[in-house]
């Protein structure tokens, strides 16, 4: 749940690197069997209080910038126990806010187009930000000039992540739950008893004084968020206010002075406020939150809805930040990367699979190493069935599997990414399906189906590898090169050729290649540079013995023979 800050979508925090079966391991949440699945515990939790269905699971979120990966934590860790409860039977609703009532601080470095690419403030119409600071992002046009305002936008994004994972969530607007009336009674009751508010905040906020009342109106002559009211009338449900200068950081957004009339419709509730009230109105029964918040707004949230709302908070889940490629995720800062981005280079149920891991360990998503992280899926896959001899990945699958995938088909073919990455070096689909043949991945029974979704992984492994410009950033060239060798060198290829030939391993080739080059009284570096040559027209490459290792016997001696 964020509150409006920039950088709620991130924290400084030890970051634990743990692979999948190192994540299952410690699994368990609250002294749970540590082989047992997070979610799974936090729905015991809510069965035990006996709720009302549908039980409504509730994440939001403040429109404040580009809908990143972080922002997805709460609707992924919602999404695990929805599916647990829908498991057993329950009518769940989850929901996710969007408090888009909250009023445009500052201004975002980045934004994300309605295809989910980040874009700078320079593609945009950046002053239809700058003109309506401190005014409501409902109230703010889209800076791309599709949708009914600003966060509208940011709602379609994250909609359409979450569509992306099937994730079946409903997204609400703050602004629209004002509107509405949804609020309304809620706003009353809070103003009602404004005396035990202040009393309530004043343990957990400076400057709550006597005058303090907790709802901010909108000024009805310049549109911004004030937080002056000078009078409230419970009867006409309606606060006299002035708009006065908004501090925000070193900043101030000024107010225009104007004095008027707003109903409880029209304004809204202190952030510390509206937390709970959206429980009330909501009815929520369990809301995930990253770990600020557990140290600030859930102690407030708790106190205000027993003391002040007089209902009860729901179950509360704290998750750790991860961390972006060993930093914290900052909207501000440009750390961040989208849904979109990442489906861009792992299948779904990857992306899927790291959310599912145990939210109370920090964990860095390093994307120089996603080979690392699909592998770990590969893994837990194989151990749901029954393949991994590892007691404790084995129970973590067995739960947790079954709502990472689409569907369980155990005739799956899982590449391993890196090899996924060195088929990418080739368009040609027919050499693609002969390399993974030729390792073993595919054969005659392997169905088409099969063959298809192996050869996506394929196409984002070259996408990693293009990002990344690492290893793998080469293209084989699908016909022989025009070259021309020397003769010692033409003879060192053809022993090569015949070593390959013989059915050596890459390893053993990348050695040969010295001892050929020494033999034939070729500098090491030369002889390396004709390989690159033949096989990428270009002359250097990636470690070359072990790379012509992974491809396809046949057509590496023929290349080597230069033969085509």
């Amino acid at each position: 749940m964020s509150d409006g800050s920039d950088d709620a979508d991130g924290g400084e925090s030890d970051v634990e690197q743990m692979s999948a079966h190192e994540a299952a391991a410690v699994d368990g949440a609250d002294g749970a069997d540590a082989r047992d699945f997070w979610a799974a515990a936090v729905a015991d939790e809510i069965e035990a209080r006996n709720p009302d269905e549908p039980i409504v699971i509730k994440g939001g979120v403040s429109p404040s910038g580009v809908a990143h990966l972080g922002n997805f934590n709460e609707i992924m860790r919602g999404y695990f126990v929805a599916a647990v409860l829908r498991e057993r039977g329950y009518e769940v609703r989850q929901v996710f806010t969007s408090d888009d009532r909250d009023p445009l601080r500052k201004l975002p470095r980045k934004l994300a187009d309605v295809d989910g690419d980040i874009v700078g403030l320079g593609d945009v119409d950046a002053g239809a930000l700058g003109r309506n600071l401190g005014t409501p992002y409902t109230d703010i046009p889209d800076p791309f000039g599709e949708s009914e305002s600003y966060a509208a936008h940011f709602a379609a994004l994250l909609k359409a992540d979450a569509d992306r994972l099937d994730v079946p969530v409903e997204m609400l607007s703050n602004t629209e739950l004002y509107e509405d009336g949804t609020f309304e009674d809620v706003v009353a009751h809070v103003l009602e008893h404004a005396d035990e508010a202040r009393e309530v905040l004043s343990a957990y906020q400076s400057k709550v004084d006597e005058d303090y009342v907790p709802f901010n109106p909108i000024c009805g002559e310049c549109g911004k968020i004030t937080e002056t009211v000078t009078e409230v009338d419970l009867d006409a449900r309606t606060v006299e206010y002035v708009c006065t200068d908004m501090t925000v950081g070193d900043e101030t957004i000024e107010g225009c002075g104007h004095e008027g009339t707003a109903t409880l419709r029209e304004g809204k509730l202190p952030w510390r406020f509206e937390w709970p009230a959206q429980w009330q109105v909501l009815g929520v029964d369990f809301e995930p939150f990253g770990k600020d918040h557990a140290e600030g707004s859930w102690p407030s949230g708790e106190d205000i809805a027993r003391n002040v709302l007089e209902i009860e908070p729901p179950v509360p889940m704290v998750y750790e930040w991860f961390t972006l490629n060993g930093e914290a995720l900052s909207s501000s800062q440009g750390n961040i990367v989208t849904v979109v981005e990442m489906l861009d280079l792992l299948e779904p149920e990857v992306l899927r699979y790291f959310f599912a891991l145990n939210p109370r360990k920090a964990r860095d998503l390093d994307i120089s190493r996603l080979d690392q992280l699909v592998d770990d899926f590969d893994r837990f896959e194989r151990a749901y069935f029954g393949d991994v001899d590892d007691e404790s990945v084995t129970a973590f699958a067995e739960r947790a599997y079954p709502f990472v995938v689409d569907e369980i088909r155990e005739d799956r073919v899982r590449l391993p990414y890196t090899f996924a990455a060195v088929l990418g070096m080739t368009d040609d689909r027919d050499l693609r399906i002969e390399m993974a043949r030729n390792e073993g991945y595919i054969d005659d029974d392997t169905p088409e189906w099969a063959i298809e979704e192996a050869l996506e992984r394929v196409d984002r492994a070259r996408a990693w590898a293009v990002r990344e410009d690492n290893a793998y950033n080469y293209r084989i060239q699908d016909a022989l090169p025009e070259v021309d060798f020397d003769e010692n060198v033409e003879a060192a290829l053809d022993e090569l050729a015949d070593f390959v030939a013989a059915g050596n391993d890459g390893e053993a080739i990348q050695g040969e290649m010295y001892e050929t080059a020494r033999r034939n009284d070729i500098e090491v570096g030369d002889f390396f540079e004709a390989g690159y040559l033949l096989f990428f027209d270009q002359p250097q490459g990636p470690r070359l013995g072990e790379f012509l290792g992974e491809l396809d016997t046949e057509f590496v001696v023929a290349r080597l023979r230069r033969d085509g």
